[in-house]
């Protein structure tokens, strides 16, 4: 684009760099999903996967509180910790093999 490219430093773009208004893009995800016959999801979803996702693969709650933008990780974990229903047998079985070595 030249003269007329906008640079902001965003991911998601006009054509010219400029920011795309959100109403607008969450309708062409729609679109998007609909036209590739995948399992209706909503945009705001994706974030909801992410998150889960990252905290079941064993990031660190405070990261995804921040890539997240919460306010703080009580809230991250509030929203996001019942998605692991194993977490408490995890916990001990992580603690044991820290003291014993092995898994029990």
């Amino acid at each position: 684009m030249g003269a007329y490219w906008e640079d902001n430093d965003l991911i998601f773009t006009t054509p010219t760099g400029a920011p795309l208004h959100p109403e607008r893009f969450s309708r062409t995800f729609d679109k998007r999903v609909t036209r590739s016959e995948l399992p209706r999801i909503r945009l705001h979803d994706l974030r909801h996967t992410w998150a889960t996702l990252a905290l079941e693969a064993g990031v660190h709650p405070k990261i995804v509180q921040e890539r997240l933008g919460h306010a703080n990780v009580g809230i991250t974990l509030d929203i996001y910790s019942h998605s692991k229903p194993t977490l408490q047998r995890d916990a001990a079985e992580m603690i044991a093999e820290r003291v014993f070595g092995s898994k029990p």
